[in-house]
């Protein structure tokens, strides 16, 4: 078997490693990609994109079961298809997958189906069914490995009566009672789309406050909308032990030392993730180090081992698809010579898909002021809003940061209808360092939902209009 030889390897088909290969193909580097399993990666075929077609579904139904309040009257009982849901979540991800095999082609990136391992400095052996593949040589290897759904002792995922995110994805009936560790993103989506569809749905976080990584008014705020909703939560709490019956599960549940128990039909375990560094041949090479399950990296996505990179998942947080595909074109980039600017980790939006939805970048208020920086606050609800009101979806509220000497926009957040679509006017406020004088003196479309972005920043400097 010839050994190939490239001028880049990535190791990894998902938003990372793809586009890591088409921004080098596009520098007229020599390209191979290793994928062991469907193009695309996990988001692609088993998160973001899957998981946004179910929550559309539910969408849809929960538009459908208030028609009237639209001035529609809906004969007869909507019926839930949980097998349709399901089939048009996996057709959309099959679609997605079949384009990123589309892109390749074009780019002229040889694609290699197999599992990769270092072989010592510059070389990488792929293997399919315990047989080997190819050998392949490069100066430069980027792994884009990814990770995988973490498992805490005794609630481990087998698959029937406890989930991770791929058993919640293609479920085959829908649970009566579920319960959701976890208020993450992952969590808090799937625990919206089953009680939408109208399951019993309890959820149960560690911390003091659901969606944890969110500003602290923002989290309090969508906790209310979820409990509106009939979502159960228990926060400061933990599931200690589950007792695997038959077809149900016993989950015992600790908080405020007390301990209780509940019998649900299913469990989803979304308490994080680790980074999928086994069985990559790191033990081939002295300089790649890992801590906590992930590879350590600098500025520029290098390992310690020359010619050595990693993006993506398998290093350090916020892990997000976005900034994953933003560190492979930083990583190329550096290695073409190009100089690109280094991640700013404050300039990374997160978006939580479940109803309301959630989106953020930057410091919150509380960061902030730890920071000691001395904060202007703005704020503005929904029900302001004429766009927002006119659609029925009068519930949320935007949250702007800034630096009182400054002006400097240190953070948003945002809560209701659209604002994982909204948080990017944000977000190039930030990249271009723009201040509330030129967001202020921005013109934003009447009638929008966008104009509670721009009343926000107006209310931090004491010129709020509609409120």
């Amino acid at each position: 078997m010839a050994a190939q030889e490239f001028d880049l390897v990535v190791v990894g088909s998902g938003p990372g490693g793809y586009v890591a290969a088409i921004r080098a193909a596009q520098l007229k580097m020599k390209v191979a990609m290793v994928e062991r399993a469907e193009l695309g990666g996990i988001c692609l075929n088993w998160g973001c994109i899957p998981t946004k077609a179910l929550l559309r579904s539910s969408d849809v139904y929960q538009l459908l079961t208030h028609a009237e309040s639209f001035g529609f009257k809906v004969e007869g009982k909507v019926t839930i298809q949980l097998d349709k849901i399901v089939e048009r979540s996996r057709a959309v991800a099959k679609q997605m997958s079949q384009g990123i095999a589309f892109l390749m082609k074009k780019n002229k990136i040889t694609v290699i189906a197999g599992s990769a391992k270092l072989a010592g400095r510059g070389k990488l052996n792929v293997s399919k069914d315990g047989q080997p593949v190819a050998e392949i040589s490069a100066k430069h290897i980027i792994l884009a490995t990814g990770a995988r759904a973490r498992q805490l002792p005794g609630l481990e995922i087998d698959g029937k009566l406890v989930w991770s995110y791929r058993e919640a994805l293609v479920p085959k009936e829908q649970p009566k009672r579920l319960l959701v560790v976890g208020s993450g993103a992952i969590g808090i989506e799937f625990a919206s789309f089953f009680r939408t569809l109208g399951s019993d749905v309890t959820v149960v976080e560690v911390m003091d406050r659901v969606l944890p990584v969110e500003d602290e008014e923002i989290s309090a705020f969508a906790r209310k909308a979820f409990e509106k909703q009939g979502i159960k939560i228990r926060t400061s709490a933990k599931v200690t032990k589950l007792d695997r019956k038959d077809n149900s599960v016993v989950a015992t549940i600790e908080a405020d030392g007390k301990s209780e128990t509940l019998e649900v039909d299913r469990v989803i375990s979304a308490v994080g993730i680790i980074g999928n560094t086994e069985e990559v041949g790191l033990d081939t090479v002295k300089g790649v180090k890992v801590d906590r399950g992930f590879i350590q990296v600098d500025e520029y996505l290098r390992t310690g081992e020359a010619g050595i990179y990693a993006i993506g998942d398998v290093v350090s947080p916020p892990w997000l698809a976005h900034k994953a595909s933003h560190e492979g074109i930083i990583c190329v980039e550096a290695i073409a010579g190009l100089h690109p600017h280094p991640m700013k980790v404050e300039n990374i939006p997160g978006c939580t898909y479940c109803t309301p939805q959630v989106a953020s970048v930057g410091w919150t208020e509380s960061r902030a002021k730890q920071e000691g920086r001395e904060v202007r606050v703005g704020r503005f609800p929904f029900i302001g809003n004429g766009k927002a009101v006119a659609l029925g979806e009068p519930q949320g509220l935007v949250k702007t940061i800034f630096d009182a000497k400054t002006g400097e926009l240190l953070g948003a957040h945002m809560v209701g209808a659209e604002v994982t679509e909204l948080i990017q006017g944000y977000v190039i406020a930030k990249t271009g360092e723009l201040t509330e004088a030129e967001l202020m003196e921005t013109i934003f479309p009447h009638p929008t939902i966008s104009e509670t972005m721009h009343e926000s920043v107006l209310d931090a400097y004491g010129r709020v209009i509609h409120m």
